[in-house]
């Protein structure tokens, strides 16, 4: 009698080795293994995406890895190992090309062709049912396949636990072999496809992540679904700021951990290097080549500038890795439709920040009803235009009205002065009077600032969408900019002036042109970083941020917006 469906056998499943890689094929880390069980999108974002960031706990963890971080004793290969050796080696790097995958083992400890390696982890041990987490176990695992694949037998790892000084045993049991080889196999297989995991949910994991403020979950789920509010961001405080040097033929050199400044052979100042978050030279500045090996391998940009403040262009290390994202953000660029979305909610947004500026600032003889319903035009205007060439004139119409009203947000100066704070109208290249040589100076300032922020979150500061692109021209820093010139650089200048630290004596006049002296153009920086050291409550996420750490946030939405996680770029616009 035949049998029936119910009776008919099943038949086994066969593993499909991975294939030998051939040479443009990286290996899998066992750390991305492990990142990947911990959250699919944390190991697609260092993966593929080369995005990293240091925090507490990866410090921590680096320290506690100093010892077994360098290299002791030896592994023999597997066939000449004695039977009775004794195996104790530290920082053992392997890989296998019929896997696909290298890993370096903390330590691997055994007797002859028998090992077991040894993961060393920062903190204590979980009282869980299987001695610790997945993703921990799922590494620890990869470690016992690359030794099996080199010969050696190796049945079981072990976590050792320093903050508890622990030791738990992990057996490489059938469950685990097929856990591990599902995670290795859904990391190749997300790696691949090119499309980044959703962020995880109100998830206790995000907090502490290192990489929260690249990743932004609560911020990209608060844009797909709005019924969550944003936990605030959970990074360090940032300390460090921008190391100014415009002293003529001024030198910054190297010493232990600190840039030091030289002015004549003198000595003028000495910083810590964890201090400084960017170096910006003004003028004829030399730098030694130590300084420039040190700051390209820490990530801190190096911004040059004329003697007279023009930003020339700036200095990193490698750049940033994210092909992906940059390959995005040329597509768009080419996308007529987009670019014409994009550029309308950059102007709306400057002209609701100027309207906002002159509302809190006003200083006039009557009240600015008028001129700001006019301005509500004008981002009614704006919604309505149907290419960028129309856009351009709302958004010049918008300046003009905006400009004309500047001078009543000034504190008046003495008549006497013959440099004084009389702004009338906006003028440049060159400006002509104090208050837009200040507006210049910051606006050069500003671009500066979103020139380095681009760049370093993987954008090309150079390719816009507004913006079009012109040699030598940042157009998508210009872009990203329009929006925080009444907020950043137009603040910065009134209080300046309103505050007294930049005086008219601060301006020298030369050939129909005014500039700030050199005096002045220190106190104006300190005026503009303060600004942007300046905290304030976010109108959607509703947590408090520096307008430094702002420009960040703004630029990572811009890239989830390229990347398609959002629908549109949300633009930045204050009450």
């Amino acid at each position: 009698m035949a049998k029936t469906d119910k009776e008919a056998p099943t038949q086994a499943e066969l593993p499909l080795p991975f294939p030998d890689l051939t040479l443009d094929q990286p290996l899998l880390p066992a750390r991305m293994v492990n990142e990947f069980c911990y959250c699919p999108r944390l190991a697609y974002l260092e993966w593929v995406q080369g995005e990293w960031d240091e925090s507490s706990d990866t410090v921590e963890g680096r320290h506690v890895h100093r010892r077994v971080d360098k290299p002791g004793g030896k592994l023999p290969p597997a066939e000449d190992a004695e039977p009775e050796q004794h195996i104790h080696a530290r920082s053992i790097t392997l890989s296998s090309n019929r896997l696909g995958l290298i890993a370096r083992m903390d330590l691997v400890e055994g007797e002859g062709n028998r090992v077991t390696p040894v993961d060393y982890k920062r903190g204590k041990r979980p009282h869980i049912a299987r001695g610790a987490y997945d993703p921990e176990r799922v590494q620890l695992c990869v470690q016992g396949l690359i030794l099996a694949e080199h010969g050696y037998q190796c049945e079981a790892g072990i976590l050792y636990y320093a903050a508890s000084r622990e030791r738990v045993a992990v057996p490489f049991d059938d469950e685990l072999l097929q856990l591990t080889r599902n995670t290795i196999d859904g990391l190749r297989f997300v790696a691949a496809g090119g499309q980044i995991p959703p962020p995880l949910d109100d998830s206790p994991k995000c907090p502490r992540c290192s990489l929260v403020g690249i990743c932004l979950p609560d911020e990209i789920n608060f844009f797909r679904h709005a019924d969550l509010t944003p936990r605030p961001l959970a990074v360090g405080i940032d300390t460090a700021m921008p190391l100014y040097v415009q002293a003529h033929h001024a030198k910054v050199a190297k010493s232990g951990e600190r840039l030091e400044v030289y002015v004549e052979d003198q000595k003028v100042q000495s910083v810590r290097l964890i201090d400084v978050s960017q170096l910006v030279l003004f003028g004829n500045v030399y730098v030694t080549t130590p300084v420039l090996n040190e700051l390209m391998s820490r990530g801190i940009t190096i911004s040059w500038h004329s003697f007279g403040g023009w930003f020339m262009g700036h200095s990193v290390g490698t750049g940033h890795k994210n092909v992906e994202l940059r390959t995005a953000q040329y597509r768009a660029s080419f996308d007529a439709t987009l670019c014409l979305r994009f550029a309308k909610g950059l102007v709306e947004a400057k002209i609701r920040n100027a309207r906002t500026l002159l509302r809190r600032n006003w200083k006039g003889p009557f009240e600015p009803d008028i001129l700001l319903e006019d301005l509500m035009g004008d981002c009614r205007h704006v919604r309505r235009v149907t290419d960028l060439s129309s856009l351009l004139g709302v958004e010049g119409s918008a300046a003009a009205r905006y400009f004309s009203a500047f001078k009543h947000l000034i504190r008046q100066t003495d008549p006497a002065d013959e440099l004084g704070f009389d702004f009338q109208t906006r003028n440049r290249r060159p400006p002509t009077d104090p208050v837009n040589a200040l507006l210049s100076y910051a606006y050069s300032l500003l671009a500066r600032s979103w020139t380095v922020t681009l760049s370093a979150v993987g954008l090309d500061p150079y390719r816009g969408f507004y913006h079009q692109p012109r040699y030598g021209r940042p157009a998508l820093a210009l872009d990203m900019m329009e929006p925080f010139r009444p907020l950043i650089a137009d603040s910065a200048v009134l209080q300046a002036i309103n505050n007294g630290e930049v005086r008219p004596t601060d301006f020298v006049q030369a050939a129909g042109s005014v500039n700030l002296t050199p005096d002045g153009r220190k106190r104006f920086i300190a005026t503009f970083e303060r600004r942007m050291a300046h905290e304030i409550t976010h109108p959607l996420f509703q947590y408090r941020i520096s307008y430094r750490r702002l420009l960040e946030v703004q630029a990572r939405l811009l890239g989830r917006f390229l990347l398609g996680e959002l629908p549109d770029y949300p633009n930045f616009t204050t009450r």
